[in-house]
């Protein structure tokens, strides 16, 4: 099998691909998560609708899920059009892109430094870490998958152009890097990493006397002018996103998060991001943002490490991989590392996909040059290796057990972070979807005492609380938006809200003054002026009731509503009225029976 290259390198991709998808295997387990995977992609009636034109002509011009990539809807479309609402087939499809990229990975790898087993530990490295579980097992993280794919495509094919300066390599470059650019806009940093490719390990710069690199050297202005396409690129690509983003309310203003808050926190996650790579342990798939609550201990720390591996890889610039994979790390992490602030997380697993491979490319090609020659210590190394490699193994088979659903998930994640109001809320819309509703309110209740939601948010979960019995519950969420609120329909949903409340627990002089407060508000309202001729009725103030009933028709006529009216004017002594707001009750109604069941049951409460 290895008498030639060519049969060596199939064969270890081959070893590469089955190991990669014999961890991953138990994907195939997982369900759907309501965390975008249901509620932005396959929910879309888009993508539902499967390939063609109009979903085509939709995926280039639409800036839904806060991005614009149109690939990334094509393939959801393509896997619908497949396998409809399976989980196994799309989970599937996300984890042969991943076996994809780590085989891409190897012979990028191999093709440019040629050096077959350090580039198979990092093409093993970066298929087995455990960091990359969120990016495989998370249906949503397509593009992840997706855009890194086209860009390890895109650099094969430019180690091709720089060893025959064959222009038609240089085009493929060029049209995989806009390809990847249409699946996520994460990979814009391709040109800088061209030019570190450049430098190490085509050593198309600078070369060492007696180099016997097969790539041409050229002088750092020639190198920069052929990257001269890919900077409108990348730079339309990241003006179109930030749009999207700015369309779907994704990015945070700096009330939210100040510059200062989220230059900190990009200090400390750098050295988060390097934790996780060398001690994958408590990932999670949402870290709470600290804001301006990190101590100052960890901001100098991070800057101190920072600094110091920065001077130490300059220091050591013959290792020219050591620079290399450090600031392929430091650069390709720059657009997701928070300083345009995008969502609620201070950091994320699947934005460290891309990044990780340089920090396994220095120590890979660290390790290989300090054992170079020395029998014993590359069969120790390969030792090491080997143990590392099932390690990560097991961590990563373990990892996915957490992404089975969305329960699981959110459990798994308030047991390895604090102060995690979006984990609090996943999962308690994890349990409300099962019917489990007194665990959800209790899930939703620790998420708004972390987290000052939008008021109409409270005023969702009041009402989910009063449709589920949580009638004190209900009336302190609409407490919190009516006092945090100057929007007139959200005062006017929350005292509505109150006075049904209040009105269910029989504490009806309060359900009344709501009810006055919303009429205040808007005298024509038909939702308080029913309600308030409800109390009426109740309390035997047949006129009041007759009253505030008429208005309501008067301004939005129901069936229920009439009826309500017919059934009030009859108790009253007002026989011939009431007859004839039965009849408009019959005339406008699709089934009066059922609207005498409601008006009813209204009558009942």
């Amino acid at each position: 099998m290895f008498l030639s290259p060519e049969k060596r390198n199939t064969v270890l991709c081959l070893l590469l691909a089955v190991a990669t998808l014999a961890v991953y295997n138990p994907v195939a387990n997982n369900a759907f998560l309501d965390f975008d995977d249901l509620s932005l992609y396959l929910g879309n009636a888009h993508v539902r609708a499967g390939l063609n034109w109009e979903t085509i002509k939709w995926a280039f011009t639409t800036y839904d899920a806060s991005n614009w990539h149109p690939l990334t809807w094509l393939s959801h479309a393509a896997d619908y059009e497949l396998f409809r609402m399976n989980p196994v087939g799309h989970h599937y499809v996300n984890l042969l892109l991943h076996t994809l990229s780590a085989i891409m990975l190897f012979l990028v790898l191999q093709s440019a430094t040629r050096q077959t087993w350090p580039s198979l530990i990092v093409a093993a490295l970066f298929a087995l870490h455990p960091v990359n579980v969120e990016s495989v097992a998370w249906v949503a993280e397509r593009k992840n998958v997706l855009s890194l794919l086209f860009l390890l495509c895109s650099m094969y094919t430019y180690s091709r152009y720089a060893r025959t300066l064959d222009w038609w390599s240089y085009a493929a470059t060029a049209l995989l890097f806009a390809l990847g650019l249409m699946a996520k806009a994460q990979i814009i940093t391709l040109p800088f990493l061209l030019l570190l490719w450049d430098y190490w390990p085509l050593q198309r710069v600078g070369a060492v006397k007696n180099n016997a690199s097969p790539f041409r050297e050229r002088s750092i202005s020639w190198l920069m002018l052929e990257k001269v396409p890919f900077f409108p690129m990348a730079a339309a690509s990241g003006l179109m996103t930030l749009q999207a983003q700015h369309a779907g309310h994704a990015v945070r203003t700096m009330t939210e998060y100040s510059l200062q808050a989220r230059l900190e926190n990009a200090l400390v996650s750098y050295v988060r991001y390097v934790g996780h790579a060398f001690w994958p342990w408590h990932l999670a798939p949402m870290y709470p943002h600290p804001g301006n609550s990190l101590p100052a201990w960890q901001i100098s720390l991070s800057v101190a490490f920072l600094l110091a591996m920065t001077v130490l890889v300059i220091r050591w610039r013959e290792h020219r991989y050591l620079l290399v994979g450090w600031l392929w790390f430091l650069g390709t992490l720059v657009p997701m590392i928070g300083i345009v602030q995008v969502g609620e997380q201070a950091m994320a697993d699947r934005y460290a996909y891309l990044p990780f491979i340089g920090l396994f490319l220095m120590v890979v090609w660290g390790v290989a040059e300090a054992t170079q020659g020395r029998l014993s210590s590359q069969r120790w190394a390969a030792v090491a290796v080997g143990i590392i490699l099932a390690g990560l193994a097991v961590l990563t088979h373990h990892q996915l057990g957490y992404w089975r659903d969305g329960e699981t998930l959110w459990t798994y994640t308030l047991s390895v972070t604090q102060r995690n109001y979006m984990a609090h809320d996943n999962l308690a819309v994890a349990l409300a979807k099962q019917g489990r509703a007194d665990e959800a309110i209790v899930q939703f209740e620790a998420a708004t005492a972390l987290h000052d939601y939008d008021p109409i948010e409270v005023l969702k979960l009041g009402l989910y609380e009063q449709n589920n019995g949580h009638q004190r519950g209900a009336i302190e969420q609409y407490k919190k938006a009516l006092n945090g609120s100057a929007d007139p329909r959200v005062r006017l949903a929350a005292l509505n809200g109150l006075g049904s409340a209040h009105a269910q627990i029989g504490d009806l002089r309060e359900a009344q003054r709501s009810y006055e407060a919303a009429l205040q508000l808007a005298p024509d309202d038909p939702v308080a002026l029913v309600n308030s001729g409800l109390l009426a009725q109740r309390r035997g103030d047949l006129s009041l009731a007759v009253a505030q009933y008429s208005h309501a028709m008067q301004v939005a006529p129901t069936d229920v509503g009439f009826l309500l009216l017919a059934g009030a004017l009859r108790k009253a002594g007002y026989s011939k009225e009431a007859e004839t707001a039965y009849q408009q009750a019959a005339r406008i109604s699709k089934d009066l029976s059922q609207a005498q069941k409601g008006a009813d049951q209204l009558l009942a409460q």
